[in-house]
């Protein structure tokens, strides 16, 4: 197993209250597999993978509840040290935006080659290779000039896959994606999804994706859970949950999706009403006010 979260409630200190932002949370991660985390914004899910990440801000929040165990080790209240020893090397990151997470005044070689001595220890001349190296892999063309280059030079897609080489210099266990291709075209997102697909199989790591698009779940994922308020309403297989969805928030997401073999004018479902308030208690299904099958006692927590 390579991560375990067993029933993980993070929050945040705010001038109204505590606000509940994560909520009991229960997953694992096993080796070589794709896990889904999907959800509307303010779900919960990126601050899951921040929690599991050690990124949550020091000065207002708090996990009160619950364990992350990575690699059989648990992690849940290491230090921002002991957790910079692991970020990078047992587990990294792709974040949503590669704009805001590359330094606008150095180039990407610099970039790279700073990360890669003092990660691994090597030389100006090897970690410049080995930088090469990573952009040549992840599909940047012409490497040896692109390294000369400023982040502003570079394409969405491409900034993506230098933020992708980056996460993978000490080849780690576990990779997050937040959000990885939110802000590219359908073609690129496509050719970055693939990307992660061969990197996940040539280096044998797992990947936890963070996304509010099923459609990108469903292409790559084994399994996903499905996030509304803080809690995982519902997990499974993918094809499972997309082809027999039990729980109503799930079928709502999909049934609002565009569909190529409807052609006629009709309106797109929506789910209506709004989330609770997470600086409250919630009992029972959080969706339960905004769907009338849980009222009927038909509503329910469900995993396949």
């Amino acid at each position: 197993m390579i991560l375990e979260i067993n029933n993980l409630s993070v929050g945040f200190h705010t001038y109204r209250g505590d606000v509940k932002a994560v909520r009991g949370v229960t997953f694992n991660v096993d080796e070589g597999e794709i896990v889904g985390i999907v959800g509307e914004s303010g779900c919960g899910k990126s601050v899951t993978a921040h929690a599991v990440m050690g990124l949550l801000p020091e000065e207002n929040s708090f996990i009160n509840q619950g364990n992350i165990k990575l690699l059989g080790e648990d992690i849940t209240n290491k230090s921002n040290m002991e957790m910079t020893k692991l970020r990078g090397t047992s587990m990294a990151m792709i974040f949503q935006d590669p704009m805001t997470s590359l330094n606008p005044v150095l180039t990407i070689g610099q970039q790279m080659t700073e990360g890669i001595i003092k990660s691994k220890g090597l030389n100006k001349k090897d970690a410049h290779e080995e930088a090469l190296a990573l952009l040549k892999r992840v599909g940047i063309p012409k490497a040896e000039e692109r390294m000369k280059a400023y982040p502003h030079e570079f394409s969405g897609g491409m900034r993506q896959r230098v933020m992708i080489a980056m996460a993978l210099i000490c080849r780690p266990k576990l990779l997050f994606a937040d959000e990885p291709t939110t802000a590219l075209d359908v073609t690129i997102q496509a050719q970055i999804l693939e990307l992660l697909d061969e990197l996940r199989r040539e280096m044998k790591m797992s990947i936890v994706l963070v996304s509010h698009d099923l459609g990108v779940i469903a292409r790559i994922c084994d399994r996903v859970n499905v996030m509304y308020a803080g809690r995982i309403v519902e997990s499974g297989p993918v094809g499972e949950i997309f082809h027999n969805p039990q729980h109503p928030y799930t079928r709502g997401l999909l049934n609002s999706l565009p569909r190529v073999d409807k052609v006629d004018d009709t309106e797109l479902p929506v789910i209506e009403g709004h989330p609770p308030d997470l600086l409250y208690d919630i009992k029972g299904c959080s969706f339960a006010p905004q769907m009338w099958r849980c009222h009927e006692g038909l509503c329910c927590l469900s995993s396949k």
